[in-house]
């Protein structure tokens, strides 16, 4: 078998399995939690079900079928720009590796916003059941405006601010008055970190990603440090 099939073959694999792992949690925590319910696993580890209808991470930008449609975009061409360096034989391992990771991340969250609003009834008050409008048991939406279920929650730093440092809206007189700001740290709320709660597909497209940009990086580094050592012989 060639290098090329071996690495269509593999870059398959992973993103079956990482979808499917996905999927098991997410389903898993639908059908078992009602929405907002907490599951201590540690001081710094909780298992909390909340649905975002927005970004990884809880972070909201445009509508939901706008942001659906970009995933669903995204991931085409990356999975276009993956199998064509595949194809042409310019793919090593870990790029294979790192691009069905981020790949199979973004199918497992369009999964949800795809499917899960008809699949699934309200997780509010209740925990949720397959969807059987036959029986009265009504999809919780429509389709492609499914939230993401989300339930990784690591508080792993907590403390209170001083009682010196100004609460949120509080008049502070510094050459000239001005009203304390929430985005700043204020005595009235707790440091927490981290804070928000994501999902295995959150995790996968983060360390991908991540891992993505230091690869380019490091690779931008030594093919320049070779040309200029080949430019100096």
């Amino acid at each position: 078998m060639s290098k090329a099939k071996k690495q269509a073959w593999v870059a398959i694999l992973i993103m079956m399995a990482l979808i499917l792992i996905d999927q098991w949690i997410k389903i898993y925590i639908k059908t078992h939690f009602v929405l907002h319910e907490s599951y201590k696993v540690t001081s710094w580890f909780y298992l909390s079900f909340v649905e975002n209808k927005g970004m990884a991470y809880g972070m909201q930008l445009g509508s939901k079928a706008l942001l659906t449609g970009f995933r669903i975009a995204a991931v085409f061409l990356f999975g276009w720009y993956l199998f064509k360096q595949i194809v042409q034989n310019q793919s090593p391992w870990l790029f294979v590796v790192l691009m069905s990771m981020l790949i199979s991340g973004a199918l497992g969250n369009i999964i949800d916003c795809v499917f899960y609003g008809q699949w699934f009834t309200s997780s509010v008050g209740r925990v949720a059941q397959w969807a059987d409008p036959s029986v009265g048991l009504m999809p919780n939406t429509s389709w492609f405006l499914g939230p993401v279920v989300d339930m990784f929650y690591f508080p792993l730093i907590r403390f209170d601010w001083p009682e010196w440092v100004p609460a949120t809206g509080e008049t502070v007189h510094f050459i000239t008055d001005f009203d304390w700001p929430d985005w700043l740290p204020c005595s009235d709320e707790p440091f927490l970190f981290f804070k928000p709660v994501f999902n295995f597909a959150d995790a996968c497209i983060t360390v991908s990603t991540v891992s993505l940009l230091l690869y380019f990086c490091i690779n931008t580094y030594r093919t320049t440090k070779s040309k200029k050592q080949h430019a100096d012989l």
